[in-house]
């Protein structure tokens, strides 16, 4: 005790780290399997080094026999570099990706077996993907998502848009990460139809291929674990190779990879894993966060902590966030606290529109300092362009975090644009080809074809007219096509997107294809209002191709101002592990965080396993906070009225509390649940009825009959009524820290015991009166 004491003394001196007594205690197990559950802000990844240290410094431990997996590069990158200014004087540790490890055990098996193969996702692909679609055909098409498109190609008979290929890839690696065998393929849920079967076609080109066999990422994890179960010598080669295994972010780790661990540690058995099961967010793509709560069925012998003192945030949403994420039943029993000051209150805003939004930001942001300290957090992606477009306006830098470009490649911007540019000139078959589908011309693909080889110079809608066979209704209705082209020509942008949705027919073109191809239509129309926000005050449609330029490379040029003195937009996805001083939640109405697939899932049971996820998803925009958080809803968009989120609601319960009827007579008080403003019921005469905050509820006047005095008349599994929070059912009593735990309907509450009997907040419920 005395040497471990000298350890963490030695540390505190050296490098000014000082860890609390759960901290210590994870650097002190260090035989047998630990699971480390750490709140946001508790400090994971400085207890993960420092019991490296220990190990190294205190128990003789060799750097080589210690493997440390993080969940990205970017994040073994900086824990290695960590390490370095923790223990500047000691050999380096194996910090590495699983992939990198999964890569490292299939290439030495293919190397010993003499198989010839090619990876076709990043770097170790063959080609380019923007190299072949800018017409370089210099070199075989060997990379995944090119091979996915000719796969589409072919099963589907159409091209594949960007959107459906990543759906598509992401179904891959869902059933890779989960392994789910083939003959459950088509069981699988995907919005690209006929995915199983491109899959399957998928598969049989990289095993058929005559250059050898092709694999991509996800490829790397099955075969490892392949591999490791029927290959015993290389299997006990890599056993032997570590002694000690630590996996970071674990909660964010499939079930194949779950499973190589397993194989790798199943000897000694001294495995770390440190996670958050309430920061589980991408079950979408195979994370099982289940694995961490069955955690005991695999290794029974591993001991669990818990580090839930938060040294990031301040006391309010500290203590608001403990008690929002307590919604979901399927998560351990963590009780998240901070010994910070409370600090300012959380904000909650509701606007009247949802262009008032991106206004008040501007206003509000602007009064602040530094401007590395803030950051916006959205769902999508869609939401950062109309951020870029006012931020740009109002001269505040920004930086976007994973910026993604495709919005501007995306073909409904290039739809929109090629209508703009059809009503500058009619004459330009190649222009009419891209659109011809989606307006209500009704024009085939062989009058399109027709229309291609007539080459005069003139009119499309003339040449249509005059040299293609036609159906009745498009003798009608191509002259109209026509006019309308015409009258658009010179119009602002904002007044020509409405006639391009209205009057050509663009949105009703957009339903079919939905219906057809399973588009999601709500992030089509996302688009659109994305682009009617940019050509809001713009003059001509030159200006709004210009604008759309400017805001693409303003995009890619963000990039360099990571860390400068710029406003960070990100997702909730790409924030977590990042911390603010000042955030701003936006977009929080229901159909968008929880979205509308969250709430269908089980009728929108607020604890199915979409909306729990989506739930862990706004605690992790919550937790990105140290003093200032700012909630914002809007009531309407597009002038259709909207539902502030589910989530916010939930809030705003907890920052203000339901009020309480109480109503007073003579014999004894009666109380309501009812939130303040609702109908008393009626009240009985010569009684007096007042209304007090849940909160602030004041004791009983005088004690009666139905009211607890007493510690032995309580029990684990009885029913009572809090004066405050109402019914519940008593989960346990411990009378030596005078605690008592209720399970209520609004979640589980730790109460003083001593408290409750003294002020006579509890009562037995038979006699009591709950009001509806």
């Amino acid at each position: 005790m005395q040497q471990e004491h000298h350890f963490f003394l030695r540390k505190k001196q050296q490098i000014a780290v000082q860890l609390n007594e759960v901290q210590q205690q994870a650097v002190l197990h260090t035989e047998g399997p630990l699971l480390l559950l750490a709140s946001p802000g508790s400090g994971k990844t400085t207890t993960l080094l420092m019991r490296i240290g220990y190990l190294i410094e205190e128990k003789g431990v060799q750097p080589s026999r210690i493997k440390a997996i993080t969940f990205s590069r970017a994040s073994a990158g900086d824990m290695k570099e960590r390490y370095k200014r923790f223990f500047p004087e000691l050999p380096s540790v194996d910090f590495s990706t699983i992939h990198s490890l999964a890569f490292e055990i299939v290439r030495e098996y293919f190397r010993t077996e003499n198989i010839i193969f090619q990876i076709v996702e990043g770097h170790g692909a063959t080609q380019d993907v923007e190299a072949v679609e800018a017409g370089d055909s210099s070199a075989p098409l060997l990379h995944k998502k090119l091979i996915l498109r000719d796969i589409f190609r072919v099963v589907a008979g159409e091209n594949v848009t960007d959107d459906q290929l990543d759906e598509l890839t992401t179904y891959i690696s869902y059933i890779k990460n989960k392994m789910i065998p083939e003959r459950k393929w088509g069981d699988v849920p995907c919005g690209v139809r006929h995915a199983h079967r491109i899959l399957s076609e998928y598969e049989r080109f990289k095993r058929e291929h005559p250059s050898g066999l092709l694999i991509d990422f996800d490829d790397m994890l099955t075969l490892a674990n392949e591999i490791l179960s029927k290959e015993a010598r290389l299997l006990r080669k890599y056993q032997q190779r570590y002694d000690y295994m630590l996996t970071d972010e674990s909660q964010d780790t499939s079930l194949v990879q779950h499973a190589i661990i397993e194989q790798l540690v199943i000897e000694h058995r001294n495995l770390c894993v440190v996670a958050d099961d309430d920061q589980s967010i991408y079950s979408w793509r195979g994370a099982e966060p289940s694995y961490l709560l069955e955690f005991r069925q695999v290794y029974p012998e591993a001991r669990i902590l818990y580090m839930e003192q938060n040294y990031r945030s301040s006391g309010n949403i500290v203590e608001t966030a403990n008690q929002f994420i307590q919604r979901n039943k399927n998560r351990y029993d963590k009780k998240m606290f901070t010994r910070n000051d409370e600090g300012q209150p959380i904000s909650l805003k509701t606007l009247p529109d949802y262009k008032q939004q991106t206004k008040y930001l501007v206003e509000e942001i602007r009064k602040l300092g530094n401007l590395g300290e803030v950051a916006v957090l959205y769902r999508n992606n869609s939401s950062s362009i109309d951020l870029m477009n006012q931020f740009d306006r109002a001269g505040i830098p920004f930086y976007v975090r994973d910026a993604d470009n495709r919005f501007f490649s995306h073909w409904v911007v290039q739809d929109i644009l090629n209508f703009m540019r059809m009503s500058y000139t009619d004459r330009r078959p190649d222009i009419l080809e891209a659109i011809h589908t989606k307006f209500n011309g009704y024009i085939t693909k062989q009058q399109m074809a027709a229309l291609k080889e007539i080459n005069n110079n003139e009119s499309v809608f003339d040449n249509l007219l005059n040299y293609v066979p036609l159906q009745d209704y498009q003798q009608r209705q191509l002259p109209q096509c026509k006019w309308i082209f015409e009258q658009m020509k010179g119009m602002p942008p904002l007044e020509a997107i409405d006639v391009i949705r209205t009057k050509l027919g663009y949105d009703k073109a957009l339903d079919k294809m939905c219906e057809r191809l399973g588009f999601r239509k709500e992030y089509l129309l996302g688009i659109l209002n994305s682009l009617e926000e940019i050509a809001e005050s713009l003059h001509s449609m030159e200006e709004f191709a210009q604008r759309l330029k400017h805001l693409e490379a303003l995009l890619k040029s963000s990039k360099s101002r990571k860390g400068q003195h710029a406003v960070t937009f990100s997702t909730f996805h790409s924030a977590k592990g990042l911390e603010f001083k000042h955030v701003y939640m936006v977009d929080l109405i229901n159909g968008i965080l929880p979205s509308k697939e969250d709430l269908r899932d089980r009728a929108g049971d607020r604890n199915s396993e979409l909306m729990e996820e989506a739930a862990r998803l706004f605690y992790v925009g919550m937790t990105r906070a140290k003093t200032q958080l700012e909630m914002l809803t809007y009531q309407q968009r597009e002038g259709e009225k909207t539902t502030e989120s589910a989530f916010l609601t939930e809030v705003r319960a907890i920052l203000n509390p339901p009020q309480l009827r109480v109503t007073l007579n003579s014999e004894r008080q009666t109380y309501s649940g009812s939130r303040a403003g609702a109908s008393s019921g009626g009240t009985a005469t010569g009684t007096a009825a007042y209304t007090v905050p849940i909160a602030a509820a004041a004791p009983a006047p005088s004690f009666n009959a139905n009211t607890i005095r007493a510690l032995v008349d309580l029990a684990p599994g009885m029913q009572v009524v809090h004066l405050a929070f109402g019914l519940g059912k008593v989960t346990n009593i411990s009378g030596p820290t005078d605690l008592i735990e209720i399970q209520f309907a609004a979640g589980v509450k730790r109460l003083s015991v001593r408290t409750c009997l003294d002020m006579g907040l509890l009562e037995v419920p038979e006699p009591v009166e709950i009001l509806k």
